[in-house]
């Protein structure tokens, strides 16, 4: 593999530790590999992973370049490694710096991703309170001046805990798997997992996400029940219950910074 692919598997969904999957590409899930600093180099840190089989060069959301070590591996090495693929790092760096990204502040005009789109906060008329429109969607809003991102995120969470639970009850009862609870939580670092009790705990920005990419995620999470991990077996389940993976990984890939991940 490539370590330009490598940057698709591994770079854009990566939490601060990193991500544990093997090809195909895959969103992080699941449990979080361990991962030991060992050397901080100016503009690459080095972690060891217990896990890792390979070297690898990655490039987080917050623009830190990591090379992983595997088990047997040693920082020479890696630094070598790194030296070989300097020409893709900042090949990537480029890409990262024209993604595009969240604003930090939502005022009225903002243009927010919800449901998929890119759409402007605007003001509602819909009774003497202040509200806001997202689309075609009617938020309440204590004040309409000011940053109304932690209202609106609130009331999309809310509208998460309803709707994520249900389709993934819904999808679990088609593909016929045992779900034993699902819990939406507010994860920074990844869109989805699962326990091997039968827990699968959801990202609330899914609800801000197209349809196909959050029933992507549910499903991914759901084979996990049968595989838990990310075998070449794990992803032919995937594409058994879900052929359009690939898109939604690609729209991930694109667009996930949109919502902070």
């Amino acid at each position: 593999m490539g370590v330009e692919q490598q940057q698709d598997l591994f770079g854009l969904f990566s939490p601060a530790s990193g991500v544990h999957h093997s090809p195909p590409p895959a969103h992080a899930a699941g449990a979080a590999r361990a991962v030991t600093p060992v050397s901080v180099h100016p503009a690459i840190v080095f972690e060891r992973s217990p896990r890792a089989r390979r070297y690898r060069l990655t490039l987080r959301r917050d623009g830190t370049a990591v090379a992983t070590i595997p088990v047997r591996g040693s920082v020479r090495e890696a630094e070598r490694f790194v030296a070989q693929h300097t020409d893709w790092l900042e090949r990537a760096r480029e890409r990262q710096r024209h993604r595009p990204r969240a604003a930090e502040v939502w005022t009225i005009g903002t243009r927010v991703l919800w449901r998929g789109e890119l759409a402007e906060i605007r003001v509602a008329t819909v009774g003497p309170k202040p509200h806001v429109c997202v689309a075609a969607d009617v938020f309440r809003a204590a004040r309409l001046d000011g940053d109304l991102r932690p209202t609106l995120e609130a009331q999309f969470a809310r509208r998460a805990r309803i709707e994520l639970p249900a389709r993934t009850w819904e999808l679990a009862a088609l593909t016929g798997m045992d779900v034993k609870q699902v819990s939406v939580r507010n994860q920074r670092s990844r869109w989805g997992s699962c326990s091997a009790g039968g827990t699968i705990s959801l990202n609330w920005r899914l609800v801000q996400t197209p349809d196909f990419v959050r029933d992507y995620i549910i499903y991914h999470e759901l084979m996990h029940l049968r595989e838990m991990n990310h075998s070449a077996r794990f992803w032919e389940r995937v594409e058994e219950v879900c052929p359009g993976w690939r898109d939604a990984e690609h729209w991930i890939k694109r667009n996930g910074a949109l919502v902070g991940l």
